[in-house]
Order: structure tokens, then sequence, then C-alpha cells
């Protein structure tokens, strides 16, 4: 397939990435040029402007980091948006708001342009593994004609729904289980330390009676040992659990764990942890509050 993809940060150039290694054609947009030149090296062409990455296109991807990205590459000057012809397929792979989710629902509707939601789960090694787990929502033919590309990028797919907002609804409940899993596990070895217990010693007898979840494994290993390069970042878990809070008060749901994670994102900010990895920032509130109390 043809497909224009916007977006190249750490996710976007692995999944592109992959996609190129399946045999699809790419015409690839970034706001920093230079992140075009892995895909162009491996046979993409890079477009000067989102719409330009639409010309010819079966589908056009998009992996932009929050609202204002989305909204400056989808309806600003060149945007995607006006380029798009009608029955052209959009995918939304990033994490974005459910109200944003909406109102693409509605303005590619109003066009007669097809749209697909399909946030992922997985960080940038799992991308380039072609590992990622997708989750997509929107009509069964929509889904069924991005399919190929999202098979290409990943290890499985779950289809939740034919409203694109129920995966990006989706998308943002499993952060804030991460977050909370995260945080979970950075007192529990806050806890295992103060007993004279080596935290890792802890995960794996923990992990192995009560969860056996790679998840928890990998986590408390960038917890112990943190990574040469971050993967996600304080300042993105942060940007997600505000976006869980404002989709949960838009349909009169109260979370108190998500807001006692927000004073506990708000600590790491402070704390000047923003640009930290997300589970070695999280665990670091922890240590300090520890030793505060102590």
């Amino acid at each position: 397939m043809k497909v224009g993809f916007l977006g190249l940060g750490a996710m976007g150039t692995p999944m592109a990435l992959r996609l190129l290694a399946a045999g699809h054609e790419l015409s690839v947009w970034n706001r920093t040029e230079g992140r075009t030149k892995p895909l162009i090296r491996e046979g993409a062409v890079a477009a000067a402007t989102p719409a330009e990455a639409e010309l010819g296109a079966d589908a056009v991807i998009t992996m932009l980091f929050d609202d204002a990205a989305n909204e400056e590459v989808l309806f600003g000057a060149n945007g995607l948006m006006d380029a798009l012809s009608p029955g052209a397929l959009h995918i939304s792979c990033g994490t974005i708001s459910v109200a944003l989710s909406e109102r693409l629902t509605e303005e590619h509707k109003r066009r007669r342009q097809r749209f697909v939601a399909a946030p992922v789960f997985g960080r940038p090694n799992i991308a380039e593994a072609g590992k990622l787990w997708i989750v997509a929502a929107g009509a069964d033919e929509d889904i069924a004609k991005a399919r190929p590309l999202l098979e290409a990028m990943s290890r499985g797919i779950s289809v939740i729904g034919s409203e694109p907002r129920q995966a990006h609804a989706l998308k943002l409940g499993g952060n804030f289980m991460i977050s909370a899993m995260i945080y979970s596990l950075s007192e529990a070895f806050v806890y295992a330390d103060g007993q004279g217990i080596e935290p890792e010693t802890f995960l794996e007898a923990v992990n192995s009676a009560l969860f056996q979840s790679p998840l928890y494994a990998a986590y408390g290993k960038v917890m112990l040992h943190p990574p040469e390069h971050v993967g996600a970042t304080i300042a993105l878990g942060d940007k997600d659990l505000h976006l869980l809070r404002d989709a949960a008060v838009s349909r009169d749901t109260n979370l108190s764990l998500a807001g006692a994670l927000a004073s506990i994102f708000e600590q790491a900010k402070k704390s000047g942890l923003e640009k930290e990895d997300w589970a070695v920032g999280m665990y670091r509130v922890a240590q300090k509050e520890s030793a505060l109390r102590g």
C-alpha cells in the first residue's frame, strides 16, 4: 500500500521502518526535517508538508505527540484534513484526548473521509521489534483496510468498537494502569529496601508468585537499571493522566486514584524530573518521599 506517515519521533520512526520492511511505500513528514533521514535511507520519500504526504496515498497514519501537535498538523496551514479526499483513510496511532478523537470523527464524517483510531501500547524498543499491541476502533470496512498496516507494526490487535473514541479512551485507561503499577512498585521497592530485601529479589519473588507479568518485569528492570535512552517520559505520563481525568469528568466518572497519581506527577515535575523516564522518575519520587518521612 502507499502510505503517508506523519510524526517520526521515538515511536513513529520504528513504526514507519516496520511498514517499509513489510513492503509498503511510504511518504514521510516530520516537523524536524532531520528525523526523515533514517526513513529515506530505507526507501521512503520525504514530503514537504503534511498535505503532500497524502498525495496518492491509500492511507495516512499520524503518530504525533499531543493534541496541540495534532491540531497543527491536521488543521493548520497545508494540513492533512483539507488534503484528504473523500473516501481517504486516516489512521490515528497517537495518544490523544477523547474530545479530539470525537472531533476528528465528526470532521471526517462531514468530509466523507474514513477514520480509524489505533493507538499503540509499547515502548520504542517494542516498536523496533514490531511487537506493539494495537487497540483499534472504527467502521468494520475501515478497520479491514487498515489491518495490513497495523499487522506490520504489531504482535496483535484488539478491535474494541465502532466508535474511534473508544480506542483512544481505552489507551488512556491502560496508561493510567501503567502509572498505578509503576508507583505501587516504586513504593514496594522502597519498603523492601527498608526491610533489608534487595528490590530485584523482591520483584522476582512477587512477580513469580502473584503476577507472572512481563510488564512488571520490564518496568522493574527500567526502574532499577535506568536505560541510556529514555522511553516514555514523566511529562508524557502526566499528559496522558490529564487526558484520562478530562475524559472521566466528561462522563461524570470519579477516579480517586487518578487524583492521587496527579499529585505524584506534580511532585515529579517540581523536582525537575519531567524529562526523566516515566518509571525512573516515579521511583525517585517514592524514594524522596520516604526519605522526607524518615
